[in-house]
Order: C-alpha cells, then sequence, then structure tokens
C-alpha cells in the first residue's frame, strides 16, 4: 500500500539537495512520485538528481527563491519538467544563531527572506497552479523553535511562527478548491550542521525520547499531510519533537 500511496504524483520540493529535503525526495520517489528538487546549490542539486536516479526519476531547478519572481519562475520551470504538481513542499530554511541584540537587518532580512518569505512566494505560486485542477497538497516545515524560545535564534523563531500563520491562512483560503495546507515542526533533527554547532549530545539528552531525530523520521510525517492518506486535515501543524513540546 505504501509503495503506491504517491504513484504517478508529480512534486516540488524547496531546499532538497540535502538534509531533511534530500530524505523528503528519496521517500517521496521510492513510493511513486516523481520530484523536482527545486534548490540554490547547483552542484548539490546536481548530485542529488543523480542519487535519485537521474533525470528519469528526478528534475532539478537551481533558483534563489527569496523574491516574487524567481519563486514563480522556479515554481513554473518545475511544473513544466514535471507535467503538472500535486505536492508541493516547503523545505528550504536556514538556521542562524546570533543573540537577540546582535541581530542585525542583514540578519533578519537573510532569516526571513529564506525561512518565510519565499514559502510565501512558492505557496501563492503552488496556489496559482493547483486551483483549477481544484486538488493540491502543500506541506510546510517550521519549527518548535515557533513555540519554545532557544537562546540565539530568535529571528529564525519568529520567522517559523509566521510559516505557521500562513499555513493556516493558505488552508482557510484554499478549502473550497480541495488544496490541503499543513505543516510540521520538528525538533532537533541529525544533520551535520547540527552536529556542527557542537549541541548534539546535549539536545539529545533533554528530549523525552532520548534521541535527535533522523531525517528520516519527519519525512514520514511530511509525507502523511502530502499523501492520499490525508484527507481531512488542513491549516494544522503537526508537531514531531520527539516529546519536547507536547499541547
Amino acid at each position: 500500500m505504501a509503495a503506491e500511496e504517491l504513484s504517478g504524483k508529480k512534486a516540488v520540493v524547496t531546499g532538497g539537495a540535502k538534509g531533511l529535503g534530500f530524505a523528503i525526495c528519496t521517500l517521496f520517489a521510492s513510493r511513486g512520485a516523481t520530484v523536482a528538487i527545486i534548490d540554490v546549490d547547483a552542484n548539490g542539486l546536481e548530485s542529488a538528481v543523480e542519487r535519485l536516479g537521474g533525470p528519469a526519476k528526478a528534475k532539478g531547478v537551481v533558483a534563489d527563491i527569496r523574491r516574487r519572481e524567481n519563486a514563480h519562475k522556479a515554481f513554473a520551470q518545475a511544473a513544466d519538467a514535471l507535467g503538472h504538481v500535486d505536492v508541493l513542499i516547503n523545505n528550504a530554511g536556514v538556521y542562524p544563531r546570533r543573540p537577540i541584540l546582535e541581530i542585525d537587518d542583514e540578519a533578519w532580512d537573510h532569516t526571513f527572506d529564506v525561512n518565510l518569505r519565499a514559502m510565501f512566494h512558492m505557496t501563492a505560486a503552488a496556489a496559482n497552479h493547483m486551483k483549477p485542477r481544484n486538488a493540491g497538497a502543500i506541506v510546510s516545515v517550521a519549527s518548535i523553535d515557533a513555540y519554545i524560545p532557544y537562546a540565539k535564534n530568535a529571528h529564525y523563531a519568529a520567522a517559523k511562527a509566521g510559516v505557521i500563520s500562513f499555513t493556516k491562512s493558505f488552508a482557510q483560503e484554499l478549502a473550497p478548491h480541495n488544496i490541503l495546507v499543513n505543516a510540521v515542526s520538528p525538533g532537533p533533527i541529525d544533520t551535520p550542521n547540527l552536529r556542527a554547532l557542537g549541541i548534539y549530545d546535549d539536545l539529545a539528552r533533554s528530549t523525552p525520547l532520548g534521541r535527535v531525530a533522523t531525517p528520516d523520521d519527519i519525512a514520514e510525517v511530511v509525507y502523511f499531510l502530502a499523501s492520499g492518506r490525508n484527507r481531512y486535515m488542513t491549516g494544522e501543524t503537526v508537531i514531531a519533537s520527539g516529546g519536547i513540546v507536547m499541547v
């Protein structure tokens, strides 16, 4: 059953060249979807497409989606490459760390551009594409930081709270068109970037389940929301934090 859930479906994943994004692409491809990855990293994108099976299985679009024109153009290129788009996964993001009183305008703008503005523009582009089809699924990656404060990433937390808010607004407006819009708020995820911060062990010890999530753990939650298994959830944010946040 699982292998057929996305059979024949076409999915766009932003920031899918590595980490959680690549895990999502891999899972979707294994369950029958054709994937188009939109990423700013040209070399990483080329490698990701090859690892997914080449152009017959995955498409790549190199783009910086922080501005409306670029985002809509990138989505259109992905849609053309796929034929149409059934699913959009807003995964692209950055995780900056800076004490709140040291957040300057440049750091603020970059964090909001990548984590929130790009999500808004990509979701709008997907909505325009999906509305005439009267079907679609959009899933955005938020964070538990939207619920609880962590030192040195207030701007990141604020941007991810915006992702959750936009998810609700888009869900309400797109519900009449049978487009489901949801989000996932992960806790810490085991990636090279997280390990490089030197806080991996502390995070694992402070998680009730006793470990940091693997990218595959979170990809499965994204998959459920994007697949036909989800038929009635929209405007929701699923928290997948190993018990760090319980609401």
